[in-house]
């Protein structure tokens, strides 16, 4: 099995992630002729959390041996899991909704893009995650292309708390992508199933709660598939992302989906291209080459560390094996890391969160 690089294995997730939002945008915004937005939300949520649930029991039932498995989570992780839930399934959609609700589309959606910006500075100042004027750079033009997409008109004037609310909703997805990067050596599918049906539960009971009626049986199938792919397997992809190039680069290309999503509704649509979506391209392609082109290299520290993640046989990886672990390809298991000092281009991934 040939092993990509690093930058690859984080790379291809990330785009990937965002690929699968970002065609979810323009079907949601069709099924809210039908359906409100926040049962709309939850029902997303529903369709990622019961899919990827369903996905676990058929791997289970598969007969794999655990090594050929992702690493599943554990105790210490709940604590991350539970803070994760909390912010990104709970927090985040009903400030979401409740700020919609008190706010212009124009201004909301000149907001929304508050959530790549906190994520970075969180990742950057609070959970002192390395980056550089080039890296910093790069995520500004992602982000100053994703306010030229959001740009339809000039933002209206309103209310004071139904902005805050939107910031409010960005930080904690903010807080959330950082959180989740704690966690990304545990199986991705099991964080994304608890998320889904966490966010999915909350928006879905509050939708009820307010009034909300049913879809039709149609509407509802589709909301879910859309969810499962748009929201499941999306965060799925997302946290593989975080385990390999951590949460700010991450977040960059997951940017891209709003982008991605314009160029779909342009092409389904059949509208003219507008001089702001070619401006908003070139901005975001200088920010994602700034980003593939980077190359973070010096001497640093591997402190003595024992976890459990999906890994093969790398320069960090020189280990004994516990009985009936196949060592040939990629497995999971229970490994520790020897003190090690080197120098070689790297991420901030599971291995690299050291000081600089």
């Amino acid at each position: 099995m040939v092993s990509l690089p690093a930058v690859a294995r984080g790379v291809i997730p990330a785009i990937g992630a965002a690929v699968l939002f970002g065609l979810s945008t323009p079907v949601a915004k069709w099924l809210l002729g039908s359906i409100s937005p926040v049962l709309l939300a939850g029902l997303l949520y529903l369709g990622s959390g019961l899919g990827l649930g369903l996905l676990l029991l058929l791997r289970g039932a598969s007969g794999k041996t655990s090594d050929l498995r992702e690493a599943p989570l554990r105790l210490p992780d709940l604590p991350w899991l539970a803070g994760v839930v909390l912010c990104g399934g709970m927090l985040g959609p009903v400030l979401l909704m409740v700020g919609l609700a008190a706010t212009p589309a124009s201004t909301a959606s000149l907001l929304l893009n508050l959530e790549g910006v906190l994520t970075a500075l969180l990742a950057w100042f609070v959970f002192r995650e390395n980056f550089d004027r080039r890296i910093a750079l790069g995520m500004a033009l992602i982000t100053l292309g994703g306010v030229l997409l959001s740009w339809e008109s000039a933002p209206e004037a309103g209310g004071l708390w139904g902005p805050l609310a939107v910031a409010g909703a960005c930080l904690a997805w903010g807080v959330d992508n950082n959180l989740t990067r704690r966690i990304s050596g545990g199986d991705p599918l099991q964080i994304a199933c608890a998320k889904g049906l966490a966010a999915g539960t909350v928006n879905a009971g509050l939708a009820l709660w307010i009034g909300a009626g049913l879809p039709g049986p149609l509407s509802l199938s589709f909301s879910l598939v859309v969810g499962f792919f748009g929201y499941g397997l999306s965060l799925a992809l997302f946290v593989l992302s975080l385990r390999h190039l951590g949460t700010a680069r991450t977040g960059a290309y997951f940017s891209l989906g709003p982008f991605i999503g314009s160029g779909v509704s342009l092409v389904a649509l059949r509208e003219p291209v507008s001089a702001a979506f070619l401006l908003a391209a070139a901005l975001m392609g200088w920010g994602v080459w700034l980003h593939l082109t980077e190359r973070h290299e010096h001497l640093h520290e591997h402190e003595e560390a024992g976890h459990e993640h999906w890994h093969d046989h790398d320069e960090h990886h020189q280990h004994a094996h516990p009985p009936g672990v196949d060592p040939r390809g990629p497995h999971s298991h229970r490994h520790r890391h020897e003190r090690l000092i080197h120098s070689h281009p790297h991420y901030p991934d599971l291995h690299h969160r050291h000081r600089h």
